[in-house]
């Protein structure tokens, strides 16, 4: 089984990547996005678990199916005399074939039709010595009280479909945290790819002073000090540069996994987060949260324990039953004239009749029924806590989205200061009023400016996808939708 969504049409026409071993990918976030719908492990886990549902569904339905029954037996006795004598024992020999057919019925009903057919071959007196004897005959019980109607006759079934569509919302959980983190990673990498340009730069710069320094050195304008301040800050650049690419490489790596891309050397991100302001409209955030996947199963939850509930509470009654039966008897000495006298009707019988069973104190029932209950009313409360989570993750979200867009102006702000604070200081140095370890502390701040700035950025776009998470329409708005049918074709696709 394997559930579909549909993509926004964007989505859906974009080639498929072809990827060659040893090559260096190039992807989009909406490419990005669907590999990892269509190849993510954990998501193609997770989407059986409605296709087992269904297998459920569909085994549960079998009550239905008509119930055949063949029996065949042979027996033969001999009964020792009782005379002082001992003589005149008597023998008995019997064969039987039969055979009935059973069906439930919606209200609770069972029908059984039987043809039985027995020859019997004996020496006691006053009975007839070899004959045939046949039985066609209908039976129907029908409770009235306790297991009456289609609710509880079908609760089996119908709690395997509530659980198929709790576990479809589950799916949407999944997927939904999927897409949160493909999105996550993919900007992480991107401002990864950031500060390693930024480290570059910083060592190219450091290398430059370090030269400019050895020829000043020779030149004898700065004293030998100078260089060794040069090289450590051409040392703690190379480390910085050398930990910054082990990041790049680690997270492709998590990419990699994520979008199961197997034999790309490299990713690379082409999208750039978002910085432009985003408008919230609280109030309408709050109500999409209350439709978000994880509520959403819970109900589902909810559905099946108020069912079992009511289905618990019928159990409590008494088992009142009423039996009905109707046959046709025929005897004789061959078969056929055996079943003439069956479909002659002329040996009519039937019968009608209630069962009545209740267990004194009926304690079983009655805890049943109170323990399903207490679990409906605990999911009840279970999703008033999870709406009203959901709301403080909304209201939590929005301020995180208003925060780090400030963040970003600030970051800005930030990094043109530390920009305009080396120009200063380098001129300081083409004057001899600063040192090496001067210009490199300064150059150092502008290296945290200038990535602060980037992760500003990541973070108010990842802000925005929290958002999108917490209300649950990150997937509507990546354009992916799950259709139940796909559960069923994966289903039906297992043999």
């Amino acid at each position: 089984m394997r559930l579909s969504y549909l993509l926004a049409c964007a989505l859906i026409c974009l080639p498929s990547l072809a990827v060659a071993a040893d090559t260096t990918v190039s992807l989009t976030l909406s490419e990005a996005i669907r590999m990892a719908v269509e190849k993510n492990l954990d998501v193609r886990a997770e989407l059986y678990n409605p296709a087992q549902y269904e297998a459920d569904i569909n085994r549960n339905r079998a009550i239905y199916d008509p119930l055949l029954t063949l029996q065949t037996n042979y027996s033969d006795s001999t009964v020792p005399s009782t005379t002082v004598d001992g003589s005149g024992s008597s023998y008995g020999r019997t064969f039987q074939a039969d055979a009935s057919l059973s069906q439930l019925f919606w209200t609770g009903a069972t029908a059984t039709a039987g043809f039985n057919n027995a020859f019997n071959s004996t020496n006691a007196s006053r009975s007839l010595s070899n004959y045939w004897e046949s039985t066609l005959g209908v039976t129907i019980t029908q409770p009235l009280l306790k297991n009456f109607g289609r609710e509880t006759t079908d609760v089996a079934i119908n709690v395997s479909r509530l659980s198929k569509f709790a576990s479809i919302e589950h799916f949407n959980t999944r997927l939904l945290t999927t897409v949160t983190q493909v999105r996550n990673e993919y900007f992480k990498l991107y401002s990864l790819r950031e500060q390693l340009q930024v480290a570059k730069t910083s060592l190219e710069l450091a290398r430059k002073i370090l030269s400019d320094t050895k020829a000043q050195v020779t030149a004898g304008v700065l004293p030998a000090m100078e260089i060794t301040n040069a090289e450590f800050g051409v040392y703690s650049r190379e480390k910085e540069l050398i930990d910054v690419e082990k990041s790049v490489s680690d997270e492709v790596d998590v990419l990699r996994l994520l979008l199961q891309i197997k034999d790309a050397r490299d990713i690379l991100t082409v999208d750039l987060p978002r910085h432009d302001l985003y408008e919230v409209n609280e109030d309408a955030a709050l109500k999409l949260a209350l439709s978000r996947p994880d509520i959403k199963e819970q109900r589902r939850n909810l559905e099946i324990a108020e069912l079992q509930t009511r289905v618990y509470n019928n159990k409590v009654k008494p088992d009142l039953s009423l039996s009905a039966s109707g046959s046709l008897v025929g005897l004789n000495h061959t078969y056929p004239r055996n079943l003439e006298t069956l479909t002659a009707a002329d040996n009519p019988a039937w019968s009608l009749g209630l069962i009545f069973t209740y267990p004194l104190g009926n304690n079983a029932a009655e805890n049943d029924y109170r323990k399903s209950r207490l679990k409906t009313e605990q999911t009840a409360v279970q999703i008033r806590s999870l709406e009203e989570n959901a709301a403080n993750d909304v209201k939590s979200a929005i301020r995180g989205i208003n925060s780090s867009y400030k963040q970003i102006a600030v970051a800005e702000r930030g990094r043109a200061y530390a920009e305009e604070r080396l120009r200063a200081y380098l001129r300081k140095k083409e004057v001899g009023l600063a040192t090496n370890k001067d210009v490199l502390d300064v150059e150092n701040d502008l290296v945290a400016a200038k990535n602060n700035q980037i992760t500003a950025v990541v973070t108010y776009d990842n802000a925005i996808t929290h958002l999108w998470q917490v209300t649950g329409e990150l997937l509507e708005r990546q354009g992916i939708r799950v259709v139940e049918d796909d559960a069923d074709k994966l289903y039906r696709g297992t043999r």
